[in-house]
Formats: C-alpha cells, sequence, structure tokens
C-alpha cells in the first residue's frame, strides 16, 4: 500500500507530521491509499483514536482526502503554479497574443493620481488601527454598485479579484468542500481552489455565462460554493444575460445556503449591464477590481457582501497584510474622480478588436466566442497541434489546457492590442492550422 515509507509516530501529530513529510518529499504520491485506521494503529502500537485524529489534521490541512469505505488517499497535489507551465516561450519575430493582458495604450497615467496621493499621504499619514478603507472609495465604489443593482452590503478592499476570492473562500470552506467553477475558467482561480485543499465541480459556460443545468447539478451533488464570472469571462467572453441571471437566481433560491461570489473584473471594460446574483442566498460576495482597466500592477479589488461574509474577510486580513496601502486607494479614488479613463471609448475599442477577430474567422468557416473583454476563444479539435501550427506560422496563442478540467479543447487568443491589418493574417493562420474541418462549438 505505501511502497517501502513506514509511517511512524506515537502522537496524533507525530503521525500527521510523518504522513505529511512523505508527501512533500515524494515518497507518496497523489492518489497512494493509507493504511485503515485500525490497521496502522496496530503496526505503531497505537489507540485507534490517535490514527483518527492523525487523519482528520492531515485532511483539515489538505494532505489527505476520505471517501467512506474507500478509504482515506494522499490529495492530488496542490496546483499553485501547474497551468502557468502550460505556456511556451515566444521565439523574436512570432507576434503574442496569449498574454491577457490590456492594452497599455489604453490604460490612463497614474503619475497625477499617486503624487496627489502621496501628498495627501505627507499631510494625513495612515496609521497602525486605521480604517481598512477609504471612505472617499468606499464612497465612489458604492455608489458605482447601487447604479448596477448589487445589493446594499458592507464593503472592504483586497489586493485584487484572486485575493478577495481566496480570502472568501477561506472564510467560509475547509479542505474537502466543493466549490463550482466555470469549465473553462480562469487557470488562476482553477490553481487556487485545490491549492486551498478544496475540490472543484465543473461547470460548463456558454455566450450567457454558467449554464444552469449544470449548476443545479453541482449544487445538488454537494458543491458549497458558485464563482460566476458576470462579464468578460476568462477565456470565453462570456457574459450574464438578464434571462440567464433569472436562470441562476432560481436554481440559487433552491440552495440557499450555498456560498456565492461573483467576479465582475470586466467593470470599465465592457459595454454589456451588469445582471448581478447577488443577494440570491444567504452568503454572497460581489468582487470588483481595477487591473483591466486601470493597470494590472493597481493590486486592489472592492468587495461586498452580506455582513457576516465581509466581517470575516475583514477581521483575518487584520491578521495578515492589515490592510491594502490606503495610498493605493487614494489614487484610485483621484482616477475615478478625475475620469481619468473614458471607459465607453475603452469599452468599444475592445468589442470592436473581438469583432473584427470572430468576423474575419467566421468569413473562413471558423466559430469563435468573444461577447465581452479581452479574449476570444476558438474551439479546436487537437489544441496542442493548433498551438504548434500557429507557432511556425508566427503567432503564439494560449493553450486551452490552461483553462479547462473537462470542457472540450480549444485555443485562446487576446484581443487587446490586435490592430485591424492583423485580423485578417490571425484568422487566415487559424483556419490553416485548423483544416478543413466545419464549425464547431465548445463545452
Amino acid at each position: 500500500m505505501l511502497g517501502e515509507y513506514r509511517i511512524e509516530g506515537r502522537r496524533a501529530a507525530e503521525i500527521a507530521a510523518s504522513v505529511e513529510r512523505a508527501v512533500g518529499s515524494g515518497d507518496l504520491e497523489p492518489g497512494q491509499l493509507l493504511p485503515p485506521m485500525r490497521e496502522l494503529a496496530t503496526e505503531l502500537e497505537v489507540n485507534p483514536n490517535t490514527v483518527a485524529s492523525a487523519y482528520r489534521i492531515l485532511r483539515e490541512r489538505g494532505v489527505i482526502e476520505t471517501a467512506g469505505r474507500r478509504g482515506s488517499r494522499v490529495r492530488p497535489k496542490p496546483a499553485t503554479t501547474g497551468r502557468e507551465y502550460i505556456r511556451m516561450d515566444v521565439p523574436e519575430g512570432v507576434r503574442n497574443v496569449a498574454g491577457g493582458n490590456p492594452d497599455p495604450a489604453l490604460l490612463p497615467s497614474l503619475a497625477r493620481a499617486f503624487a496627489q496621493a502621496g501628498e495627501r499621504g505627507d499631510r494625513e499619514p495612515v496609521l497602525y488601527g486605521d480604517a481598512l478603507v477609504e471612505p472617499e472609495l468606499e464612497r465612489l465604489a458604492r455608489a458605482r454598485l447601487d447604479a448596477d443593482g448589487v445589493p446594499e452590503g458592507p464593503l472592504t478592499v483586497a489586493s485584487g479579484s484572486l485575493d478577495a476570492i481566496e480570502r472568501v473562500l477561506a472564510a467560509h470552506l475547509k479542505p474537502g468542500d466543493t466549490v463550482a467553477v466555470e469549465d473553462p475558467g480562469w487557470g488562476s482561480l482553477l490553481d487556487l481552489i485545490p491549492a486551498l485543499g478544496l475540490r472543484t465541480a465543473p461547470v460548463g459556460v456558454d455566450d450567457e455565462g454558467p449554464r444552469p443545468e449544470d449548476v443545479r447539478r453541482a449544487l445538488e451533488s454537494g458543491a458549497r460554493a458558485l464563482i460566476v464570472t458576470d462579464r468578460a469571462q476568462n477565456p470565453t467572453g462570456a457574459a450574464v444575460t438578464a434571462a440567464r441571471a433569472r436562470a441562476l437566481r432560481t436554481v440559487l433560491g433552491d440552495h440557499p445556503r450555498t456560498l456565492l461570489i461573483e467576479d465582475d473584473h470586466g467593470h470599465g471594460i465592457v459595454d454589456l449591464p451588469l445582471h448581478p446574483l447577488a443577494g440570491t442566498t444567504h452568503h454572497w460576495a460581489f468582487v470588483r477590481s481595477v487591473a483591466k482597466a486601470y493597470g494590472p500592477d493597481l493590486r486592489l479589488a472592492v468587495l461586498t457582501g452580506d455582513a457576516l461574509t465581509v466581517d470575516r474577510v475583514s477581521g483575518r486580513h487584520r491578521l495578515g497584510p492589515g490592510w491594502v496601502s490606503r495610498i493605493t486607494q487614494r489614487a484610485v479614488v483621484r482616477l475615478w474622480a478625475d475620469g481619468a479613463l473614458d471607459t465607453e471609448a475603452v469599452a468599444k475599442t475592445y468589442r470592436e478588436r473581438r469583432d473584427l477577430l470572430i468576423g474575419a474567422l467566421a468569413e473562413r468557416g471558423v466559430l469563435a466566442h468573444g461577447r465581452s473583454g479581452l479574449n476570444v476563444w476558438i474551439p479546436v479539435p487537437d489544441e496542442t497541434g493548433a498551438v504548434a501550427r500557429l507557432l511556425h506560422a508566427g503567432w503564439a496563442v494560449a493553450p486551452g489546457a490552461r483553462f479547462r478540467m473537462t470542457a472540450p479543447q480549444g485555443i485562446r487568443v487576446t484581443v487587446a492590442t490586435l490592430t485591424p491589418q492583423e485580423a485578417g493574417p490571425l484568422a487566415d493562420a487559424v483556419a490553416e492550422a485548423l483544416g478543413p474541418s466545419p464549425t464547431r462549438t465548445y463545452g
């Protein structure tokens, strides 16, 4: 069962540490079955309750998982950076449309906003014990959330969308719990969930967002949380429509104890209305970051939700980093107040670039998806071959494996900096890479 490795220890903590060391060293591999508790207790000459306590410690740390009579196994290694390795080095002379970044030319200048925030910081230094959230940021953010129909709730700030989502998951879930997540979906999120010791339940996505029947199936199977990208879904560009939002609210209404997390990272770069689901369940969180519209280095996301969720997140935040820099918060306030970004023009530009590529692909018999955001998702029968052929043709695209669990294969193209002159040649290269097959859809 364990090969040559022998678990050691007389106390629960020692037994748990022995297993954890073996997992870390590779002596115990993912999926490996551990001895039944009574068998190990006999071998170690300890009480079975001691082994039971050790296994409980390991489950809580996300090291092992238990499936009733099927026993306890070593969990898959947390994929903390696994999907980041699914990329290629872009050779010189190859056009890179794989990165997922916004167009730097469309980002506002930060110099004046930070200068003003710094000057205020000199006059009014932020000290330990001060409020987590800049009052003016809270006022402006709340007004924007109100305008979009996001329910009233307390507000806090995190260091970007992923940080906020991680904090909300940690506030409510324990290792071994299941999270329903979009498939295909954001690669970093698909890595984060198992890194927290949580399980993923894939939910199919179409152009209107998560499929209600898949969400219902996941929740009925025991998923305790659901994460939805409202707009600019990565990688498909899906955006939740009014009809889809009604259908999802109906499903969630039947499962009111579900932890609902909504990610609206596309705010400021999309021209489609928001149809929030927030408030349908007892515990919910709505996250809105500024990275895509104002710059990835602005590590700031606004988080609102039910009182218990926000209180838990804020309390835990104070015990770690304490707060998100108030200088950064004040700089964002200045960017918002000064109208530093013409969001309508930016959204229009990204829409035109998506539509241009999707139209060019359609003319060549290739189906693609991208209702909103920075990316276009192209279903393919063989993504490894498609990526290789496109690279040979001078185009670097993102392989779909970075974003998929059980969904059919595809490739992601970031159109953020795509020029009108490039759309045709890129579409030609994609069509050539896919061969003569008819249009396809993703799962």
